[in-house]
């Protein structure tokens, strides 16, 4: 599965790995986008070959090698495969937080973020736009579709509308009819 709303893990502490099956040749231009803009706490892991469970190991292997070397670390699995869950028991067995979950907004410590009333959704959404200075999207349709993704496709029209006018009254943006543009400091 591709989550959408990979600006959510703009955060410091995030570390994603995209995992890509042996033949896949094409990815969403939004999902480069969203990995860009995090830079290189972003890693796309290309597995060598293919077969049932080979993704899988190949998540079991990098989460063993990141636990080996930070005894902190907290790991969450986006997937519909109830197949991690004997592995996410284990790494609780070890001592570290983990979760398996179907989407990323579903992710305990996004979850604030994605129910976030009022000001504090423009707020989460300035913190996001903060976070990708170079990759930010130029057209309002743009914009509103980045931030649906954001919030889960959760935001009703109106939602969107006060979001999009207050980003404006606060000088993070201005819109020249359909184009963007944004007076947000890095």
């Amino acid at each position: 599965m591709q989550p959408r709303n990979l600006g959510l893990l703009k955060d410091e502490k995030f570390r994603v790995l995209v995992f890509l099956g042996k033949n896949n040749t094409r990815l969403p231009v939004e999902l480069v986008t969203a990995l860009q803009a995090l830079g290189p706490r972003a890693e796309y892991v290309q597995m060598a070959g293919s077969g049932p469970n080979a993704l899988d190991f190949h998540i079991a292997y990098y989460i063993g090698k990141i636990a080996a070397t930070d005894a902190d670390a907290s790991f969450h699995i986006v997937s519909k495969d109830t197949g991690f869950d004997p592995l996410i028991a284990h790494l609780k067995d070890q001592g570290f937080s983990a979760k398996r979950t179907a989407t990323l907004e579903a992710v305990p410590v996004l979850k604030p973020l994605t129910r976030a009333p009022g000001d504090a959704q423009v707020d989460a959404v300035i913190e996001n736009l903060r976070g990708m200075p170079k990759s930010r999207p130029q057209t309002e349709k743009t914009l509103r579709a980045m931030v649906a993704n954001w919030f889960g496709k959760s935001l009703d029209e109106a939602a969107m509308d006060r979001i999009i006018r207050e980003l404006a009254e606060r000088k993070i943006l201005s819109l020249d009819g359909t184009r963007v543009k944004y007076l947000l400091k890095a």
